[in-house]
């Protein structure tokens, strides 16, 4: 994919690209206001960063149940309209139908987003790219609902397929059915896995729907940053408390001036040779670690083999429960000695453990 960087069509040079404004566009009042509080600057910094650039408003809102705020509909566009017009703010909406793209487009809506819950749904993916080709407009793609590389991989091959070479990946967590402090989910390594596929994508977080509570915006906006990710969406609304959607997430425009000010904004790579030399020393070493590693792993996969045979040859199931027990429990207290996290320790041992039973079971057939 040939993508259009974000610097030659809403930033400049390595700036973040910040998308802020109200969950749902509620009133005109509450737009306008949102809109003002928000396009003032952010305390000065030397990299410039930090300014929002662009004004995010839900139009259409998808509930998961009925009788819910389900949006202001085309009004909302006219509101939009207005944001552009008084405070030079780019504007961006999210759409999930073909209706949608034509009412967003004749409103002169600068961005189009598609939704969770519209990525995860080929068909309305594909309907939306069917009346966007041959339309010069950037398309921002926000992860499914459930943890799925490949239904997100394809909402934006789908968009691209269509002619729209201006697109950007929304990181905004997956659900999660269990115990999280999060809202959805971050996976962090699927963004990451996304970003490795497709390296001219820029990938920009959502950390108001990843975090779902006000206190955890920041920590999960300056994780997104040093992940290298390209900017941030965050919703904002002048009496959050009061909003008719995603209460809980949502800051004050001062907040969100406030945050951005706070926010430190790492640069992918450095000019300073010094830097640059010291920072090759370190990987030298990494390297010469990894070599090591990945002789004693061929090592480990050595014996697994002869343990494999053996096993066969006395007529013994693969798996045996009470051996896994043990290695997990004592190289989780191995690493644990040494300052280690355990989760680390464990993920490292599933893995060399599914490669043992695969290897094992090989030598079956």
């Amino acid at each position: 994919m040939e993508i259009v960087p974000i610097n030659k069509y809403i930033t400049e040079g390595d700036e973040a690209l910040i998308i802020a404004g109200p969950c749902g566009a509620e009133t005109r009042e509450q737009v306008l206001e949102t809109a003002k509080q928000l396009s003032q600057k952010a305390l000065a910094r030397p990299d410039g960063n930090g300014q929002v650039k662009v004004f995010r408003s839900g139009i259409w809102k998808p509930r998961t149940r009925p009788n819910s705020f389900e949006g202001v509909g085309e009004d909302g566009l006219k509101w939009l309209s207005e944001v552009k017009e008084k405070y030079n703010l780019k504007t961006t909406v999210e759409v999930a139908n073909a209706q949608h793209v034509e009412l967003a487009l004749k409103h002169g809506v600068d961005i189009l987003w598609i939704g969770a819950r519209t990525t995860v749904n080929p068909f309305s993916v594909q309907e939306i790219a069917d009346v966007l080709k041959g339309v010069d407009v950037p398309v921002m793609v926000k992860n499914p609902i459930h943890a799925d590389l490949q239904l997100w991989l394809g909402a934006i091959e789908r968009i691209y397929n269509s002619g729209i070479n201006k697109i950007i990946a929304v990181h905004r967590g997956f659900h999660f059915f269990g115990k999280s402090k999060y809202r959805n989910k971050p996976f962090w390594e699927i963004a990451i896995e996304l970003k490795t596929l497709l390296p001219q994508l820029p990938i920009i977080c959502d950390p108001s729907h990843i975090s779902g509570r006000r206190e955890l915006i920041f920590s999960v906006s300056q994780k997104a940053l040093n992940l290298g990710m390209s900017g941030l969406m965050i919703e904002s609304h002048p009496h959050p408390d009061k909003a008719l959607s995603d209460a809980q997430q949502q800051l004050t425009p001062v907040k969100v001036i406030e945050l951005l000010s706070q926010l430190s904004f790492p640069k992918t790579f450095s000019n300073n040779i010094e830097f640059t030399d010291k920072l090759n020393q370190f990987r030298s070493m990494i390297d010469e670690i990894d070599d090591e590693l990945i002789n004693v792993l061929k090592k480990r996969i050595s014996v697994i083999e002869e343990i494999g045979e053996y096993k066969k040859e006395h007529n013994i199931t693969v798996f045996q429960l009470e051996r896994w027990q043990e290695i997990l429990r004592t190289r989780t207290q191995w690493g644990e000695k040494l300052g280690l996290s355990r989760n680390h320790i464990e993920k490292i041992c599933q893995l060399l453990h599914e490669e043992s039973i695969r290897v094992q079971n090989e030598r079956r057939h």
